[in-house]
């Protein structure tokens, strides 16, 4: 758990989590982030809800990929293919400025020749700030490497990397999202943009999340994946997803190394696009410092 001034932010899932009765145990996954709360204690995400339960809060696999010939998905879980999981962390920070963790998750062929295989390597690095404000600003950075001498080659498809899910009980009344480029649910799925809000009602009063992606993110500004307002309440629930293969594919070839970027700012009450400007501008060109020689 990383929490502020014993407020809790989000919780990170090492252990293995096991889905719901009844549901099939290849459902069972670790290395994903539930709950993200707002700051007025709301949880903001759902994990393994009852209409998408390869659903975790917020996670980061590859939807469609090929490797060693073969078709892989990370991200569907319950045919038992793959799966992402937790190895181990690298290090975990505590203080005033700042918490968070770094944290290896392997990307894993289930049924490959020969048994098990790991596809990708994938360090996650997630710092929460002590910005002194009424807001959470959290930082993801996602490092992948080839695990292997083989290349994972990412499939263009329509979703896939950093995804959101939002919490149960969001719908087309109650919730909506908000694009740099002023696309809404409604007219927002496969448009691009530098940041995205995710808002909606809570009992507590509004609340929402801010998704910035970073300049140097391959496909900038970033193809988004945003499920649009549905006439059944019940099954319409928010999902986002910045996906940086939704128009080309991606080959991540071994040696090599990959790094995605994004930023979240958590907050309570409506969504304003100044204040969302203003903080992607920070985080995409944040003020340097230069040290002058002489007197």
């Amino acid at each position: 758990t990383i929490s502020r001034a014993g407020v809790p932010i989000l919780v990170y899932r090492h252990g293995p989590v096991a889905p719901p009765e009844g549901k099939s145990p290849n459902y069972t996954r670790s290395g994903f982030i539930h709950p993200l709360y707002s700051p007025s204690g709301e949880v903001l995400t759902a994990m393994h809800p009852y209409d998408h339960t390869h659903h975790f809060g917020l996670w980061n696999p590859w939807r469609k990929t090929e490797f060693e010939g073969r078709e892989t998905n990370f991200w569907e879980i319950a045919n038992g293919q793959a799966t992402v999981r937790f190895a181990r962390f690298e290090s975990v920070t505590a203080g005033p400025v700042f918490g968070g963790f770094r944290a290896l998750h392997e990307h894993v062929v289930l049924k490959a020749p020969g048994g098990e295989k790991v596809a990708l390597n994938e360090v996650w690095d997630v710092r929460a700030w002590n910005t002194g404000d009424g807001i959470f600003l959290i930082d993801f950075v996602t490092t992948q490497r080839c695990a292997s001498e083989s290349p994972l080659t990412i499939k263009a498809y329509r979703y896939g990397g950093f995804g959101f899910r939002g919490r149960l009980g969001w719908h087309g009344d109650n919730s909506d999202c908000l694009t740099s480029e002023g696309k809404t649910r409604a007219n927002g799925h496969a448009s691009r943009a530098r940041w995205c809000h995710v808002y909606g009602d809570t009992p507590k009063g509004g609340a929402g999340v801010l998704f910035m992606s970073y300049p140097g993110n391959r496909a900038h500004p970033e193809p988004m994946r945003l499920w649009p307002p549905k006439a059944n309440k019940g099954k319409d629930n928010i999902f986002f997803n910045f996906c940086p293969t939704q128009k080309k594919p991606w080959t991540l070839e071994p040696g090599n190394t990959y790094v995605l970027r994004y930023r979240m700012s958590v907050y309570d009450g409506k969504p304003s696009k100044s204040g969302a400007e203003r903080l992607w501008q920070g985080f995409a060109t944040p003020p340097t410092a230069t040290v002058l020689g002489g007197k």
